[in-house]
């Protein structure tokens, strides 16, 4: 099933998602849920609060980046309950987009080495280093995990030029060639 993108503005967006257990009700599809919206929406990750769920879990598949980052073509996993315990290295400058604020890029500081340590969909833990593209995308969907949208991390004066744009787009006027739900409607599901 393909799930409409919670746009930026909405509450859900800023909350702190819970972490949930091996039995949460239809984890396996949910799990096939967030991939196939994420495909359908042609994001590179998608993190359950952008769907409405304010549950502890994102989805990764790089592919669609490997011809400019060749280290993302096998890039595909699952992270539940998540933790980064460790972040580490140069503070790297690189252009971010997100589906919940459809057509903004800004530039973002975040450091080039992580570690982190989740369940995969089988349940099985994984304590696991990451550096360069792949951290970043562990990174920005991590962040919705915890109510932190890219745009918190651009300088304050990008940010206060933002504003505008991030009013328009919480207002519903961007054009987006997915589904989605704006602050004030009600999510389903």
């Amino acid at each position: 099933m393909t799930y409409p993108i919670v746009i930026y503005g909405h509450p859900i967006l800023r909350k702190i998602a819970a972490e949930i257990d091996q039995d949460y009700p239809g984890l396996k599809q949910l799990v096939e849920d967030l991939f196939e919206t994420m495909y359908n929406s042609e994001g590179l990750g998608l993190a359950a609060p952008q769907i409405g769920k304010s549950i502890r879990i994102f989805v990764i598949d790089g592919k669609p980046a490997a011809e400019d980052e060749p280290s993302l073509a096998d890039f595909k996993k699952v992270f539940i309950n998540p933790e980064i315990s460790e972040k580490c290295g140069d503070f790297q400058p690189m252009n971010e987009g997100c589906l919940s604020i459809p057509n903004l890029r800004e530039e973002v500081m975040r450091e080039s080495h992580i570690r982190i340590k989740y369940y995969d969909e089988n349940w099985e833990y994984h304590d696991e280093v990451y550096d360069g593209y792949k951290a970043r995308i562990i990174q920005h969907e991590f962040d919705h995990l915890n109510g932190i949208l890219f745009t918190d991390k651009v300088n304050p004066l990008r940010k206060r030029l933002l504003k505008g744009k991030l009013t328009a787009i919480s207002k519903g006027n961007f054009e987006a060639v997915y589904k989605t739900i704006l602050p004030g409607q009600k999510i389903k599901g």
